[in-house]
């Protein structure tokens, strides 16, 4: 990879950030689509948070993700005492795909800093065309092959784990699923927040316990992570339903006071 030096692009704006080795050829466009990340490109999702846009780099369509400025305060934790967002969702993401794991292939990262700290964020991958995400067998119990990929996210959610990877933002629609024949691709995406160390059983456990509220599902996800453990199926199954349990009703209340409190929104 490499690492550029601050590239002044407009009177106040300095831009520092890193171009993966396979794309130091096209720095030049790479810097050009941030430039023009507000002016130019193609949204992608609703950007509440942060903002994706897709970008055509040299004939291959990236995906480039503005993170949202962050506070006073995080302003400058990110510029001197913590990894931005960005930075952390390229340096993970090759981390991933050094461990056999799928994700988007990284491309660069750029932050645009000040006096006080950290303005904009940026991540740039490769655009991945997928055919479905977890959210679609939560929402579709009758989605073609349900079962099937559902024990196949397991199975991967598994690998994870054996390779000491803690993906914190495992939800619905953080894994992109590509059908290929009878087998299915699961690629990460939303990267920055990961822990990389051994995992105890509970930790293991609770990484499911955002993906679904559905109870058959969870007896599914159980039963094919007790056959790839060896664990007891009972075991697994109780502490992880009791974990979805505890989710779904922490997050249904943080709703409701949403609700009641922030009505004029």
């Amino acid at each position: 990879m490499k690492r550029l030096k601050k590239v002044r692009y407009k009177e106040d704006v300095i831009l520092d950030g890193v171009v993966h080795k396979d794309f130091t050829h096209s720095i030049t466009a790479i810097i050009s689509i941030i430039t023009n990340f507000k002016a130019k490109g193609k949204v992608l999702g609703n950007g509440e948070r942060n903002t994706i846009k897709l970008f055509d780099l040299d004939g291959i369509t990236v995906n480039v993700k503005s993170f949202r400025q962050p506070n006073l305060l995080n302003k400058i934790v990110y510029k001197y005492f913590r990894k931005s967002k960005a930075e952390r969702s390229y340096t993970y993401g090759n981390v991933l795909l050094e461990k056999g794991i799928l994700t988007p292939q990284p491309i660069a990262f750029f932050e645009d800093t000040d006096v006080i700290g950290l303005k904009d964020s940026y991540y740039i991958s490769k655009h991945l065309v997928y055919d479905l995400t977890y959210r679609e067998l939560v929402e579709n119990p009758d989605y073609p092959d349900h079962e099937n990929i559902l024990r196949q996210f397991t199975a991967f959610t598994w690998k994870l784990h054996k390779n000491n990877i803690l993906f914190k933002d495992h939800s619905p629609g953080n894994t992109l699923i590509v059908k290929n024949g009878e087998h299915y691709d699961f690629y990460l995406v939303d990267l920055n927040r990961m822990d990389f160390k051994s995992l105890s059983f509970e930790e293991r456990i609770k990484n499911f316990s955002r993906i679904t509220p559905k109870k058959e599902m969870v007896e599914i996800m159980s039963d094919e992570y007790a056959k790839l453990t060896g664990e007891d199926y009972t075991k697994i199954f109780t502490l992880m339903w009791d974990l979805v349990s505890k989710f779904q009703h922490k997050y249904h209340r943080k709703i409701r006071l949403k609700q009641k409190y922030l009505f004029w929104r």
